[in-house]
This record gives C-alpha cells, structure tokens and sequence, in this order.
C-alpha cells in the first residue's frame, strides 16, 4: 500500500495555533474542498498568559482582529465574539479606550474552541517531502499539499543574563505567576518598552503589603519612551507599504526597522502616565516625602550579571552618554523585559538544505512561501518570522488578517482585491526600474 494514501491527506496543514495560525484557520474554516488541520503542542490555548496583568490594553484596533480586515463578515471575528458571548451591548457601554488584552486574548480562545480544525497537545517533530509534505507529530502522521507555520515567539534575554535565569531571574512572559512574594525585594526590571512598562507599573502599584522595598527600571533607550500612534505613522501598517518594505534592499530595510522601532514597541501613552501619577502618589503622598521607593534608569544597558539566587544579584550598567560612568545595581530579582524571537523550526530539518535563506531567517516570496527547490504547488508559508523581510508589522497584529487572506489566496487559486493605496507614495516613479532583489 502507498504509505502516504494510508493517512489523512489536508489541503493546509498549519504548525501553531496562536494568532496568526488561527487568523487562517478561521478564513479557511467551511471552504469545500479545502480540509486542513492546525496542530499546536500546547495542552490548550494561551496567547501572553504570563503578561495577562490587571490594566493592559492592546495597542492595536478592535478591528486587527483574526479576520476583519480581511473579511468583515467572517463568522470569527471579534464582535461575532462579543455578540455570542451575550456581551456585546456591554461592551459598547464601557467605552474602553483600548480592548483589554485579557479580553482580546479570551476572543483567541473561542476561535480556537469553535473551530474544529485546530487541535492541541499534538507537537509536529519533523516533516518530510516526496511530493507531499508529509508531517509527523507525536501522535499520528498526516500529509498536506500545503504547510504554515505560525510557531510563535520565546522570549528573549541578552547574553549576561542566560546562565542566571532561575528562580530570582526570568523574562517578563513568566511575570504573572513567577513576580510574587516580592514584599521588601529589591526588583529590577529590564527593558523600556510595553512589556516593560507593564512590569513596573504592576510593581508599583502594588499595595503595602506586597510591594517590594525598591524597583528599579532600566532602559537602553535615552529615556522611556511613547508608541508612535499617528495617522502617517500607522501608513507603515497597511499592505502597500509591507510590499513596499520588501522590495528594498536589506541595509535599508534594516535601517529604516532600527529608525522606526517606536511605531510598534514604544509604551502607550496611557501606560506612561499612569506610571507617572503612581511615582508622584509614592513620593509625595504615600512615603510622606521619604526616600523613593523607585529608581528610574535609561540610556543604560546591563555589561555583566553576577550573583545567586540565595545571596542577590549585582548588575553593571553601562551608561550611553558617559562612557566611563560605570554603575553597580543591588537587586534580589530581575525581570528581563528584553523581547522576543521567532521559535524555533527544528522539524524542518530534513528540508534544510532545501529552503532558502535570507540572513537568519528563512526567504520568503510576495505572498510568504518559503522559497525552495520543490513544486511550484506545494509550499511552506511563514507567518510571523519574517521581520528582516517584512518589517515591523510582520510580528504585529495589525497585518495578521491580510497576511492570512494572501496565503489563503495562493493555497485556493484565487486573488482576493488589494486595498485602496496608502495616501504616501512610497516608491520612486522611475519607469523601466525593476524592484531591488530582497
């Protein structure tokens, strides 16, 4: 018997089920003749459980949502949420500024439990090819003219720290529930955007009987900074400019990603002044004008970690802007708030020396195949791990729909409409010049 004929075949078969993933479960969710299937290794959903901390707010729209902006009717999508949670109506009367990202992150959960096509506690350890991608996970093998990986992110610490994490160091996607029993701690937090800003808020504003004896926040960045919210700024978070993004060179691509970082991971402004009003009440209110029970330190950036869990730690800073101005900082724990990376593909390798590469990730086309030596037909998409190439939206949510709707595009024959072009004319009007290879 032809092996690959003994087990279920899918038209797209999709590794990780986070945003991204789910954004194409749910477009593809009722198409005839499009069965597909999207594994994650997690026993059950989760989207930042460990960052779901009272107060934080998406940064993006209601409307980036999984299918919005792609297909406004499409059973999934945020006020579809709302409106079979019987809550919609109160929704509306709260008038939040910004969706509560522990609501955002419930809306993710019941698009994962309402599809039937996504599936956890199944990890993929490898895939293979011989004219179908045929994908092992830990419980069965499956085949698939298609593959998209949307494995996510893991958070990210710079070198200093990485034979320090334990218990007393760890990356603020572990905060919820590793922050705790900090009541006259020394805490540092690590990193000067949101993630960051959210950290020592939380610490700050914890009440008396939990609040550590002293918070310290550090900054590489001249100081703390806002997101870079207006109109023109969000033209960078609209499909013209992402193909406009990807027809530059690399220096230039990374150049103009390093310049604008602040557009996707500045701090809100509401975050911002809420950490100011909690400084003014703990200095000239609640400590009754004695010592301040925080240090604020940007422009600043970690050299070298030495302690333990049991004895504390000892950070050396170094300062940006006074070079020989070398500071030593006491602390008990440390919250590295230092971002994140795309995870890892390991399950690809038998593929490796087939797929192409574009700096440290893989080379993606216009519509996020990986480009590789196979069938024209049959292709590895990439959603989410393609910041070098696409730019600062690719990580953000704010492309996640029309990203999917291109994919679902190339895997169904079909082209949906583009929408209207930004009002910014990106590209030179230079008749005759071809785009720059990526």
């Amino acid at each position: 018997m032809n092996p690959r004929r003994a087990v279920p075949h899918f038209r797209c078969v999709g590794v990780g089920a986070g945003p991204a993933n789910l954004s194409l479960a749910s477009l593809l969710h009722g198409l005839p003749d499009t069965p597909n299937l999207f594994i994650d290794r997690k026993d059950r959903f989760s989207w930042h459980d460990g960052q779901q901390l009272s107060g934080a707010s998406l940064q993006v729209s209601l409307f980036k949502d999984l299918v919005t902006l792609a297909d406004p009717t499409n059973p999934f999508s945020f006020l579809a949420y709302l409106h079979a949670s019987g809550k919609i109506y109160h929704f509306l009367n709260a008038r939040f500024e910004a969706v509560p990202r522990r609501e955002f992150r419930n809306y993710l959960e019941w698009a994962s439990r309402r599809n039937e096509n996504v599936v956890f506690g199944e990890e993929v350890q490898q895939v293979e090819f011989d004219g179908q991608f045929l994908v092992h996970t830990d419980r069965r093998i499956v085949s698939a003219d298609n593959l998209v990986l949307g494995v996510g992110s893991h958070g990210w610490t710079p070198a200093p720290a990485r034979d320090c994490l334990g218990r007393t160091q760890f990356h603020v996607a572990d905060f919820a529930s590793r922050a705790v029993g900090l009541k006259d701690r020394r805490v540092c937090v690590v990193g000067g955007g949101q993630s960051g800003a959210e950290a020592f808020l939380d610490l700050i504003s914890r009440p008396d009987t939990e609040r550590p004896a002293q918070v310290t926040w550090v900054s590489r960045r001249a100081n703390f900074f806002p997101i870079d919210d207006s109109p023109f700024t969000n033209e960078y978070y609209v499909p013209d400019h992402s193909d406009y993004f990807a027809s530059l060179d690399r220096d230039t691509r990374s150049a103009f990603t390093e310049r604008h970082v602040l557009t996707s991971d500045g701090i809100s402004e509401s975050t911002l002044r809420e950490i100011y009003q909690r400084l003014y009440l703990l200095r000239f209110v609640v400590s009754g004008g004695g010592r301040p029970t925080f240090d604020l330190l940007p422009n600043r950036h970690v050299r070298e970690v030495k302690g333990s869990d049991a004895n504390g730690w000892e950070l050396t800073l170094d300062h940006h802007e006074q070079p020989f101005a070398a500071e030593t900082l006491a602390c008990d724990t440390v919250v590295w708030a230092t971002g994140f990376r795309p995870a890892g593909t390991e399950f690809l390798a038998p593929l490796a020396d087939r797929l192409e590469r574009a700096g440290t990730e893989y080379r993606i086309d216009q519509d996020f195949a990986v480009v590789w030596d196979g069938p024209a037909d049959r292709n590895i998409f990439l959603q989410n791990a393609a910041l070098q190439q696409r730019g600062l939206a690719d990580p953000n949510l704010s492309l996640n729909a029309w990203r999917s709707r291109r994919i679902a595009d190339r895997i169904l024959g079909t082209r949906s409409p583009d929408p209207h072009p930004s009002f910014v004319q990106w590209a030179a009007d230079l008749p005759g010049t071809d785009d720059q290879e990526a």
